[in-house]
């Protein structure tokens, strides 16, 4: 169970790249406290469980696991303070072999508290690299959405600020890597490196923006792959194909070419 004030709403808008134009009215709905609204993605942040991989009792080699996949479906709006329940589960391991590693699906229902509804479903996919052999439960990892090899409809640049991992960590996710210049060199990073779920938020800003008028509502669902790191400071081009209601999509950096998000689905209203 997790309380949540308007204060962790701005926040969270704040560290996906709202109001750096105080005079943009579309985006000071997300970070001033005259008729908030909540950005959908949000979701993803509340009611976590602690990091349970680090449990010996797992048996997960958790120092290896990547975060490979990420998807959500929006039923109705967050409310912008609130209180939720956060009901966690473990839907698959897809166990890839020896040496080849395994796959942990993880699912949460976000469930306001005072209501019993149900806000959003997350899924996500997590890659632990050291425990393929595992045994898992034989099911066959899905094939990836495919992305159109036509120019996209719509493209969307968002700018990333070189401090945004720093304010954007301040919605729950603590892990030195997007913080610490020595935590991120051991890890084989040039400096700290930006949260995937921003990343994944980012994404969904330009969906919003490109395809939903800006009505937050009309963002059903969306889902995709994490295929390499993002700097703070770089800029994201998230490229759309809009194929009557699913939209396709996958987001670079323009700068270097590289896709960072690929693979992407959307569904829209």
């Amino acid at each position: 169970v997790q309380s949540y004030t308007h204060r962790d709403t701005i926040l969270y808008a704040l560290g996906l790249g709202f109001g750096r134009d105080p005079m943009n009215r579309d985006e000071l709905r997300f970070v001033h406290e005259k008729n908030l609204i909540t950005f959908p993605t949000q979701s993803l942040v509340l009611g976590a469980p602690p990091y349970w991989y680090s449990d010996p009792r797992t048996g997960i080699d958790w120092v290896r696991v990547l975060q490979g996949e990420q998807g959500i479906e929006f039923f109705r709006p967050l409310p912008p303070e609130g209180k939720v329940i956060g009901r966690n589960r473990v839907s698959d391991v897809i166990d890839k072999g020896p040496g080849k590693g395994a796959l942990i699906v993880m699912e949460r229902d976000i469930i306001d508290f005072a209501s019993g509804q149900l806000i959003a479903r997350r899924r996500s996919t997590s890659f632990a690299r050291n425990d393929g052999g595992c045994g898992g439960t034989g099911s066959v990892a899905p094939k990836p959405h495919p992305i159109p090899e036509t120019p996209p409809h719509h493209s969307v640049d968002l700018h990333t600020e070189r401090g945004q991992a720093l304010v954007y960590r301040l919605s729950g996710d603590w892990n030195p890597v997007h913080a610490d210049p020595d935590v991120a060199a051991k890890a084989g990073f040039e400096r700290p490196i930006l949260h995937g779920l921003c990343t994944f938020g980012i994404c969904a800003r330009a969906l919003v923006s490109a395809l939903c008028g800006g009505d937050t509502t009309r963002l059903k669902s969306m889902e995709g792959r994490f295929s390499t790191h993002v700097y703070p400071g770089d800029t994201l081009r998230v490229e759309m194909w809009n194929e009557g209601g699913e939209v396709s999509f996958r987001a670079r950096v323009e700068t270097s070419n590289a896709v960072v998000f690929n693979n992407g689905k959307a569904r829209v209203a």
